[in-house]
């Protein structure tokens, strides 16, 4: 597998480059034995984009709810760079397809225009109870559910044991509880700096493009918020925002990421830990096949840092109803079909994706590439709180990502001192959710 496919990979992780992967998933092209969005009035209409082991778990859900259903589905899969343009012309014009496929972070804005069909309705009781909270959190809109959380990923730390041995670190965290702190990853840092030659970095953080939202895990780490209880302004001006930047923007100075790593970067950061640029990198669960069929050096995950608390990024991927749809009952009906637990362990082990299900997250998941990794993925995901997933749901998160790449920008490449930083991120976010 070459550079350029490592760097859509590299993308997937849910929040990459806007022209590129905004979900955690790959590109797929069009499929030309896939039925196209529109026509049947009989027939579910359902995009999607995906790697091929996301649409052979998909095409597996969607194989079982026709034959327990009767419905047929016609599943249009087309290029991520196109999804969203698609989708929106469609709505414009009256003729969107039924269901469709939304990043979490995506799903706000579709959900505060009025375009998503509120399931309220068409879920029986205790629908909610099958999530994990968080899950449930992130898509939710005005205390309504607007979609179903499909599955999920989050960011664990991919490490190069063999730089790191050669450094003397041979002990990693085995648990989330026993995540390094922040000291202790500057300790580890430090050490690393001193033991690798200057071409090379201890760490990669995957917070470039729109993958700048996995900075907010920091100040989660930290207990704090970037908006208000109900999202209707900033909270980011508190002193564990200026710890987070603080302590981020030491990354730069210190020389522990590479100075290409910022979030403006073109470069991805798991481009940098493939060619052993740098020792560990922040990364999804979906890099895992690739990691495994590729890299040429002894390789493990291990859980991201702490301090008051755990925090990590809720990535991954909702699937919602067009709101006006003439076929809300059955949309609703697959909505909760490819939700049940065979379809979403199904899609999830294959896939390298984390579960949204309690039952599945409680039990465990085994991924078909290297399942011993499984466990510190959906434990990383654990420490995702229902606050955390819900503020990343706001409908105003498409403008507060541009907020939040300006001013950490500034902060790690542009000089600018935390005081700054902090003020042009909350003054930005109280002008995005006007």
């Amino acid at each position: 597998m070459d550079l350029t496919r490592r760097r859509l990979l590299g993308a997937a992780g849910a929040l990459a480059l806007p022209t590129f992967l905004g979900g955690c998933g790959g590109f797929s092209t069009s499929s030309g034995d896939d039925d196209a969005a529109g026509g049947d009035t009989d027939t579910l209409t359902v995009t999607t984009w995906g790697t091929d082991s996301e649409l052979a778990g998909l095409r597996a859900a969607v194989a079982r709810f026709e034959g327990s259903s009767g419905a047929r589905v016609a599943l249009d899969v087309v290029p991520y760079e196109q999804m969203f343009s698609n989708v929106d012309a469609q709505i414009q014009a009256g003729n969107p397809p039924d269901v469709f496929r939304v990043p979490y972070y995506t799903f706000g804005s579709y959900a505060g225009r009025g375009q998503l069909l509120d399931l309220s309705p068409y879920l029986e009781d205790g629908f909610a109870d099958r999530f994990t909270p968080q899950a449930w959190a992130a898509v939710q809109s005005d205390g309504a559910p607007y979609g179903v959380p499909h599955h999920t990923d989050t960011s664990a730390i991919l490490v190069n044991t063999e730089l790191l041995g050669a450094a003397g670190i041979t002990e990693l965290p085995a648990s989330p509880e026993e995540a390094w702190t922040w000291d202790q990853l500057a300790e580890v840092a430090t050490t690393l700096r001193g033991s690798l030659p200057a071409e090379q970095y201890p760490f990669a953080v995957n917070w470039q493009g729109n993958g700048v939202t996995r900075w907010l895990s920091w100040l989660f780490q930290a207990d704090g918020r970037f908006l208000t209880e109900d999202l209707s302004g900033p909270a980011i001006d508190s002193a564990a925002a200026r710890e987070a930047v603080a302590f981020t923007q030491s990354f730069f100075a210190q020389g522990w990421v590479p100075p290409n790593s910022s979030v403006q970067s073109a470069t991805y950061s798991s481009d940098s830990w493939y060619a052993q640029t740098v020792a560990m990198v922040w990364g999804g669960a979906f890099l895992v096949p690739d990691a495994e069929a590729t890299l040429d050096f002894e390789w493990t995950a291990t859980y991201a840092p702490r301090k008051v608390r755990g925090g990590s990024d809720f990535g991954g991927n909702a699937l919602v109803a067009t709101a006006g749809t003439p076929r809300a009952e059955l949309a609703a009906a697959f909505l909760a079909s490819v939700t049940e637990e065979e379809s979403m362990r199904e899609f999830c082990a294959g896939a390298s994706l984390l579960p949204t299900r309690t039952d599945l997250v409680e039990q465990g998941i085994e991924f078909a590439v290297r399942p011993e990794l499984s466990p510190v993925f959906v434990g990383q995901a654990g420490v995702v709180l229902p606050e955390d997933s819900g503020q990343v749901a706001s409908p105003d998160m498409a403008s507060i990502i541009t907020v939040l790449q300006d001013a950490l920008e500034g902060a790690f490449v542009g000089g600018q001192d935390v005081e700054t930083t902090i003020t042009a991120m909350s003054d930005g976010i109280a002008a995005a959710v006007r």
